[in-house]
């Protein structure tokens, strides 16, 4: 089995900051593809950013030169640098992990449980 843990969401003014983190553990032997995707109320789940086990990344455009994602593979461990938020960015954030239980190349997907992230004006 494997855990997504969610840490840094909260409130914040508009033109703030905030860093979101999610950390793995249990039964990994390597991660794929990670992403972080938001849902506000009334809304679907839509991606934010994911990025590759190489480091490549992939934004939408309405976060694109705002965000920033990261990951550390040894800590298996990804980021979400969020800056100069808007308020339409208020949504609960949810981590999102293609992961090898074992050497074997088979994996699964796992999402994390969301963090809430308000932003007002």
């Amino acid at each position: 089995q494997v855990q997504l843990v969610e840490s840094g969401g909260g409130s914040v003014l508009a033109g703030g900051s905030l860093r979101l983190s999610c950390a793995a553990s249990g039964t990994i032997f390597h991660i794929n593809a990670m992403g972080w995707y938001r849902q506000a109320p009334g809304n679907q789940r839509e991606l934010v950013a994911d990025i590759s086990r190489g480091g490549v990344t992939n934004y939408a455009d309405s976060v694109k030169g705002r965000f920033t994602i990261s990951r550390d593979n040894a800590k298996d461990t990804m980021y979400l640098q969020m800056n100069s938020l808007k308020p339409e960015d208020t949504a609960v954030y949810y981590c999102n992990a293609d992961v090898r239980p074992t050497p074997e190349p088979r994996s699964y997907d796992y999402w994390g449980q969301g963090t809430q992230v308000i932003v007002s004006s």
